[in-house]
């Protein structure tokens, strides 16, 4: 069975309302700089601003998850588009760091209604068949936003330093209304092919969380929150370093980012799996920590446009492929567990999204070059750990 015509259209819509979030995401990385001067603010408070968001999407999601189980997906992409919309005028509008705080966690809370909700409509509108190619539809366009955020934020911005978040307020309240009067609720069209199970016992995130250290996978999880770390730190104080190092421009930053973004996404699509099937995943994980963490440091030496643009572009790419390697990794250790590891592998994302910016805008504050330090000491430490379990996964192998 196909998709209908209608059910393709609500797939495209449930597209446009993930990419406008994403992108609005990204729109603040090249600008905050500018409005760090405009506003008075420290880098600690930038790095908070950006934590605030991945805090309150990880507090979130569960909830809002369960609340499109019970009140339907139609209804919770609705206001998470609605709150998203409030977020970014709320942004665009702030003269002073309170507000811009309550748009960052407004910002998060309506990606935590937004996300599980598009992602289970999807399920809902798709065979097993199709569900593949429906979310791999669905991850393409946070993707694509993510990419094209940093982008639009910095070429937008030339109209004025505050445009790029009207402009996404204006996008997101148009979503809004489409999905309002366009889209339709999701049914459970295929009941007869998944009859639901017993439900297992949910244990809660801390739960999870503090259990994890027994895992076999345990040290995958550090590596995954030291990717997540190393790379949130380097792009909440990337804008910053660059414009007080070498004065770079919003619109110098949205270039770099948004190139070093999509070279990272063309690999992943096109010559990753024959890079994981010829060196393997513990080699590929070992080498990609060390590239990050090396090229992250040779950032703090950089003394050009061009030479910035090559390490970011090294940097980039070393974590876009170290993220699916360990993902992989990971996913053949799981076995039967794949969603637990899933989510562990998800929570984990976000802690590193919420202590990186939390600590790279302090350490900015005390010395611009601390924050890259620090980074490219925990990538290389981890680089070594991972090293080390190789050779101990070699030495049971053998004596196997």
């Amino acid at each position: 069975m196909t998709l209908l015509l209608r059910d393709r259209g609500a797939i495209l819509l449930l597209m446009l309302n993930i990419f406008l979030v994403f992108a609005g995401i990204g729109l603040v990385i090249p600008i905050i700089p500018k409005y760090m001067t405009e506003l008075h603010i420290t880098g600690g408070t930038v790095g908070l601003l950006v934590a605030a968001f991945s805090l309150t999407q990880l507090l979130f999601s569960p909830i809002a998850g369960r609340l499109s189980d019970a009140m339907g997906r139609k209804k919770m992409i609705i206001a998470g588009m609605l709150l998203f919309a409030v977020s970014e005028w709320i942004f665009g509008i702030a003269s002073s760091p309170v507000p811009l705080f309550a748009s960052r966690l407004m910002g998060g809370v309506a990606a935590a209604l937004i996300m599980p909700a598009i992602m289970a409509y999807t399920a809902d509108m798709t065979t097993k068949d199709e569900r593949a190619k429906g979310m791999g539809y669905i991850n393409a366009a946070m993707t694509t936003g993510f990419i094209i955020g940093p982008g639009l934020g910095g070429y937008i911005a030339e109209f004025g330093l505050r445009v790029p978040f009207y402009a996404a307020a204006v996008a997101g309240l148009v979503a809004a209304l489409l999905s309002m009067l366009v889209l339709p609720e999701s049914k459970r069209q295929f009941d007869t092919e998944e009859k639901p199970k017993t439900p297992a016992k949910r244990e809660s995130l801390i739960t999870q969380l503090r259990g994890s250290y027994k895992e076999p996978y345990f040290l995958s999880l550090i590596i995954v929150f030291v990717i997540s770390f190393g790379l949130a730190n380097y792009e909440t104080v990337f804008g910053l370093f660059v414009d007080r190092k070498l004065g770079f421009t919003p619109q110098d930053i949205a270039f770099i980012i948004t190139f070093g973004s999509i070279s990272g996404a063309v690999v992943q699509a096109t010559v990753f799996g024959w890079i994981l099937n010829r060196f393997g995943e513990r080699r590929v994980i070992s080498l990609c920590l060390f590239a990050a963490g090396l090229f992250i440091l040779l950032t703090l030496f950089a003394p050009s446009y061009w030479l910035i643009f090559a390490v970011t572009f090294v940097v980039f790419l070393s974590i876009d492929i170290l993220r699916p390697a360990i993902g992989t990794q990971m996913s053949m250790m799981a076995e039967e567990r794949q969603g637990y590891v899933a989510g562990l592998n998800s929570a984990f994302t976000s802690l590193g999204n919420i202590a990186g910016p939390a600590v790279a805008g302090m350490l900015f504050d005390v010395d611009m070059n601390y924050p890259y330090g620090i980074a490219a000491l925990v990538l290389l430490i981890s680089f070594l750990l991972s090293i080390r379990a190789g050779r101990k996964e070699r030495r049971a192998l053998s004596a196997a």
